[in-house]
C-alpha cells in the first residue's frame, strides 16, 4: 500500500496541472457563478410543488407565478453560463496576453451569450388569432444548452485573442472618451465570435437537420448512456475520491465534463415527478448527495467512528473537531487533521465507500422505487435531509440512508482501526521517551502535531506549488495587520468560512480591526481587488500561480497554507491572527 501511495505522490504534479487546464477551470468556475439560479429557483418549484405532498392545495396564481420564476431563472441557465464561462475563460487569457493587450471580459460575456443563442435556438413562425409570429424554442436555453454555452464562450475568447493579439481592432482618435473607444474596438472581435457561430449553425442544421446543441446531445448520448450504468457511476465516484485522496480537489476536475447531463437528467427527472410517473435517472446533480455523503470519500459516519471506537487521542480529537463541518459536507478538518489524504490506510475506504453508496442508489432507484433526485437542493445541505427532500419526501429514502450509513461504517472501520492501532504504538512510545504513563502521552500527542505516518505525513504537508515563493516577499507585506480586510477562498465558500469566522472571532478577542470574508475560487475576480490579503484553503491551493499573478498585479498579500496548518488555524482564532500578524511582518 505505501508502494502505491509513493507511486501517487510522484505523479501528483501530473494531476494537479490537469486541475489547472484553463478550460476546466473556466467551465467550473463559470458554472459556479451561476450557481445561485440553480439554488433561488429550485425555492420557487419546491413552493409550488411540495404542499401537494401533504395534501395542501395552493391557490393556481401563487403556483403560476412560482412556476414563472423558476421558467425565466433556471430555464435561460445555458444563456448565462455562456457569459460567466466566457468572462473566467477571458481572466485565465488575459494571463497569457502579451503586454498591453487585454481581452474586455464584459465584451467577451454578452459575446457568447449571443454566440450560444445561435448554437442552441430555434427561430421558427407560427400563427396566433390569425396573426402571423416569430416564436424561439426555448428548449435549449436552460441545462440543455449547456454544452452549446460551452462551446460559444471558448470560441469567443479565442476569436478576441486573435484580434487583439493582431491589433485588428477599429481605432478611433485619442480625443475619444475611453468607453466609447473600447466599444468599437470590440466590434470586430464581437462580429467575428457572432459570425462563426452563426456559420456552425447553419452548416448544422442543413447537414444534421438540427440545431447544435441537439447534436452534441446525439452523439454523447452513448457516453451519457453509459455514464448511467453501474459500472460509470462507479468510475465517476472512483476518480472524484481518487483526486481528492492525491490532494488535487476531484469535483473541480471530474464534475465539469458531467454537469451538463446530471442537470438534464435532474431537470427531466422532475418533469417526470410532476407527470405522476416515476423518475429514473441516477446520473443527476444531487446524486453527490449520495457519493460524496458527508464530503468527498463518503465520510459522513467517520467522525462519530472516531469519538465511538478509537483509542487514540488524536483520531478522537479530529473526530470531535470535525463531526458538525462533516454534517454539512465541510470535511476538510477530517481530510487533513486524520489525516486522509494521501494516509495509506485511507485509500481503499475512501474510494470505495462512495461507489458502494451511488451502485445501492441506482439500484434503489431502479428496482425499490425510490424517485431519482428531482429537486436541487444547496450542497452543504446534511445529506440524510438532502436526499429526503430531493426524493421528494420518500420514506424509502430514509431505509436508503440508513443503509448506506451502516455500509459506509462497516466499509471505514476495519481500516480505521488498524490506523487507530498505529497511532496508540506511536503515542506509546512517546510516552515512553518522555517518562509519562500512556495516557499523559497520549494527551501530549493529541495537543501537538500529528506524528509523522510515512509517507502520509510527507505527503499531506508538501508543497503542491512549483517555485512558491515564502511569505513575506511583497510590499503589500509591510502593511500594518491592523485595518486588513482578508479574502478566504476554497473551492465552495464551505471550508473558507471556518478560517474566516476564526479571522473574526480572533479579531474581536484581540480587539484588531480587521474584516474576513469567505469566497468561492472564481468568483472572487470582480472583489479581490477591495481586499488587502487573500488566503488559498488547501484545496485550491494548485491555483497558487495563477492566483499570484492577479495579487501581485493589484497588490494584494497572497498566502496558502498548508493542509493541517490550515485546520489548525480555523480552531484557534487568537493563533489566526498571530499567523497573519506573522506572515505581514
Amino acid at each position: 500500500m505505501d508502494a502505491i501511495v509513493k507511486m501517487l505522490e510522484k505523479h501528483q504534479p501530473f494531476f494537479e496541472k490537469i486541475s489547472r487546464n484553463i478550460y476546466l477551470q473556466a467551465i467550473k468556475d463559470g458554472f459556479l457563478g451561476c450557481m445561485p439560479i440553480v439554488l433561488t429557483s429550485s425555492i420557487f418549484l419546491l413552493i409550488a410543488t411540495l404542499p401537494g405532498v401533504v395534501g395542501v392545495t395552493l391557490p393556481q396564481p401563487l403556483i403560476d407565478w412560482c412556476n414563472k420564476l423558476y421558467n425565466f431563472t433556471m430555464g435561460v441557465m445555458g444563456i448565462m453560463v455562456a457569459g460567466t464561462t466566457a468572462k473566467n475563460f477571458t481572466a485565465s487569457m488575459n494571463r497569457r496576453m502579451p503586454a498591453g493587450k487585454v481581452l474586455n471580459d464584459g465584451s467577451t460575456m454578452v459575446a457568447a451569450q449571443c454566440s450560444m443563442l445561435l448554437l442552441a435556438v430555434t427561430q421558427f413562425t407560427t400563427k396566433l388569432d390569425g396573426s402571423e409570429l416569430s416564436v424561439f424554442d426555448c428548449t435549449s436555453m436552460g441545462t440543455r444548452g449547456l454544452f452549446s454555452a460551452y462551446i460559444a464562450a471558448f470560441i469567443t475568447v479565442w476569436v478576441y485573442k486573435f484580434c487583439v493579439s493582431r491589433d485588428l481592432t477599429i481605432k478611433l482618435p485619442k480625443e475619444v472618451p475611453g468607453a466609447i473607444a473600447q466599444n468599437f474596438r470590440d466590434i470586430i472581435p464581437f462580429g467575428g465570435a457572432v459570425i462563426i457561430c452563426g456559420i456552425i449553425d447553419v452548416v448544422v442544421r442543413n447537414l444534421m437537420g438540427v440545431p447544435f446543441s441537439e447534436l452534441l446531445i446525439k452523439l454523447l448520448s452513448p457516453l451519457f448512456t453509459a455514464a448511467e450504468t453501474y459500472p460509470g457511476l462507479i468510475l465517476i465516484q472512483a476518480a472524484t475520491a481518487f483526486f481528492w485522496f492525491i490532494g488535487v480537489h476531484g469535483p473541480s476536475i471530474v464534475q465539469p465534463g458531467i454537469d451538463p447531463i446530471r442537470l438534464a437528467n435532474q431537470a427531466e427527472n422532475l418533469q417526470v415527478l410532476l407527470a405522476g410517473g416515476h423518475p429514473a435517472h441516477s446520473l443527476t446533480f444531487n446524486m453527490s448527495l449520495v457519493g460524496e455523503f458527508g464530503g468527498t470519500g463518503a465520510t459522513f459516519i467517520v467522525p462519530l467512528l472516531l469519538i465511538l471506537f478509537m483509542k487514540s487521542k488524536q483520531l478522537k480529537a479530529v473526530g470531535k473537531a470535525s463531526i458538525v463541518p462533516v454534517a454539512f459536507a465541510v470535511n476538510e478538518p477530517l481530510l487533513f487533521g486524520a489525516p486522509m489524504i494521501l494516509n495509506p490506510y485511507m485509500l481503499i475506504p475512501f474510494v470505495a465507500a462512495g461507489c458502494v453508496n451511488v451502485s445501492v442508489a441506482k439500484f434503489f432507484i431502479d428496482n425499490v422505487g425510490m424517485n431519482g433526485f428531482s429537486f436541487v437542493v444547496p450542497w452543504a445541505t446534511p445529506a440524510p435531509i438532502g436526499i429526503f427532500i430531493t426524493t421528494n419526501f420518500q420514506l424509502i429514502a430514509l431505509v436508503f440512508v440508513a443503509i448506506i450509513i451502516l455500509l459506509d461504517a462497516v466499509i471505514y472501520l476495519p481500516f480505521l482501526k488498524a490506523y487507530d492501532k498505529l497511532l496508540c504504538d506511536q503515542e506509546a512510545e512517546r510516552a515512553a521517551e518522555l517518562g509519562l504513563e500512556s495516557d499523559g502521552a497520549a494527551t501530549i500527542a493529541a495537543s501537538t502535531p500529528a506524528p509523522v505516518i510515512e509517507p502520509t505525513a510527507a505527503a499531506v504537508d508538501s508543497e503542491p506549488v512549483a517555485d512558491q515563493p515564502e511569505p513575506a516577499a511583497d510590499a503589500s507585506a509591510k502593511k500594518d495587520v491592523d485595518g486588513l480586510k482578508v479574502l478566504v477562498l476554497c473551492a465552495g465558500a464551505g471550508t473558507s468560512a471556518m478560517l474566516a469566522n476564526a479571522i473574526k472571532e480572533g479579531a474581536a478577542q484581540t480587539g484588531e480591526n480587521i474584516a474576513s470574508s469567505a469566497g468561492a475560487y472564481g468568483q472572487h475576480t470582480a472583489i479581490m481587488d477591495q481586499y488587502d490579503v487573500i488566503v488559498l484553503a488547501p484545496q485550491v491551493r494548485s491555483y497558487y500561480n495563477d492566483m499570484k499573478a492577479d495579487t501581485d498585479r493589484l497588490g494584494i498579500k497572497l498566502l496558502a497554507p498548508r493542509g493541517k496548518e490550515y485546520i489548525d488555524l480555523t480552531r484557534d482564532p487568537a493563533g489566526a491572527i498571530k499567523w497573519l500578524r506573522e506572515n505581514l511582518d
